[in-house]
């Protein structure tokens, strides 16, 4: 075809000396899919928040996509917790959701079309926490009482694991331990009448411990909390003799990871849309990492209700701030395999997850991880993901799932 004859769509960009050049943005424009899209996000919990507020304020996804041919206007909607952003996403009313290994386990374990995008948190602090006055100062002294935790949620499958590597079981009720569901993290925290203790996600822990006093006795991290008083000894700090049987330490009882999850639409008929998001988020990221802590928590001070102080204990926990970067990892992976397991023994679904099921769950975002990757700078560099140094379980990129290993 002669130069003359190039579609609008080519007609974008003209060669010259040094590359390729755009062409003015009015012709760019008119030359855009236009299209809408609906992403659910936690504003509530942890490292999803900052990075989505950046995105929202900066309207990070839609210039992202207006460089990859969209004219995109966004959908963000805010949800107290994952159950009804699930709910909304298999009724087909959610383009992108993120939320929790619990709820992504039990829709793979259904059979649930759901595609992982990335990384959207991780490395949230779960804290078994009391009243002031309460008798309890350790798991043992759960026996027979009632906890409140989400149910379905990492909550109780943080309580779960700290059970198991304590006391030998994952399930509550062989401990005659009641768990009671907290749907928001809100009530979790007050540890209302009928409640002696609940599982609690660190920012709402931080609030309540600051407004009404509530005293945390451990967390999923493996370490005792102030209210702490058993076998590692008294007081906040203590590695508790457990956790080093975790599968996941030094990461703690408990891997968090939650994952952005997106419909076949978004890597599929309208993949530019899953790419620009993946671009956009990592931008986000890469600015946040420049901030001090207490000023990216301040950005989201409205649904954390944290000073900055202590909202900056929050973010310094955080997995995507630590790490710089989102793209999902082998690690991960592995951890959503293990996290069913788990999920068995606490009677949470029949059977665990095949590992081939999961790596399959990351196989159509894979390319677009992957272009997201490079158009963003190649951050990190490829022996990031595998540093043996690193404080985070990761591993090879899931563009490279081909050589992904099963975990024993």
């Amino acid at each position: 075809m002669k130069t003359g004859s190039l579609t609008p769509t080519r007609r974008q960009f003209a060669v010259g000396a040094a590359g390729l050049v755009a062409m003015p943005a009015i012709v760019r424009a008119q030359t855009r899919k236009t299209a809408k899209v609906s992403v659910g996000r936690q504003p509530y919990a942890a490292g999803n928040s900052p990075v989505t507020q950046r995105m929202i304020g900066e309207k990070m996804l839609e210039k992202a996509a207006a460089d990859l041919g969209y004219d995109l206007t966004v959908d963000w909607r805010d949800y107290p917790s994952a159950l009804p952003m699930v709910e909304a996403f298999i009724s087909g009313n959610l383009d992108i959701g993120m939320w929790g290994n619990t709820p992504i386990v039990r829709l793979l374990a259904q059979g649930q079309p759901i595609n992982l995008l990335s990384v959207g948190e991780g490395h949230l602090r779960f804290v078994l926490a009391v009243r002031k006055d309460s008798p309890i100062k350790s798991i043992a002294d759960l026996k027979g009482k009632t906890v409140g935790a989400l149910v379905g949620g990492d909550p109780y499958n943080a309580l779960s694991q700290m059970l198991l590597c304590e006391l030998g079981n994952a399930d509550p009720r062989s401990f005659d331990i009641k768990v009671v569901n907290t749907p928001t993290q809100a009530q979790a925290a007050s540890i209302p009448d009928g409640m002696d203790a609940s599982v609690v996600i660190y920012p709402a822990f931080l609030k309540a411990q600051a407004e009404i006093g509530i005293v945390g006795v451990m967390n999923s991290f493996g370490y005792s909390e102030a209210g702490y008083d058993g076998p590692a000894g008294k007081g906040a700090g203590h590695l508790l003799p457990g956790a080093k049987k975790s599968k996941f330490f030094p990461d703690g009882y408990y891997l968090h990871r939650s994952f952005w999850i997106c419909s076949d639409r978004i890597v599929g008929a309208d993949a530019a849309i899953g790419e620009a998001f993946l671009v956009a988020s990592q931008r986000a990221i890469a600015e946040l990492v420049k901030e001090k802590p207490g000023d990216v928590a301040n950005s989201v001070q409205k649904y954390w209700g944290l000073p900055p102080e202590l909202g900056a204990k929050a973010v310094e926990d955080e997995v995507l701030l630590q790490r710089g970067w989102a793209w999902p990892t082998e690690g991960d992976a592995a951890a959503i395999t293990q996290i069913s397991q788990f999920m068995v023994e606490g009677k949470l679904i029949p059977k665990p997850l095949e590992w081939d099921k999961v790596k399959s769950a990351f196989a159509k975002a894979s390319p677009l991880l992957k272009k997201a990757y490079e158009a963003t700078g190649k951050v990190p560099a490829e022996s990031g993901f595998t540093d043996q140094k690193a404080k985070d379980l990761r591993g090879l990129p899931a563009w490279q799932a081909d050589q992904w290993k099963a975990p024993a």
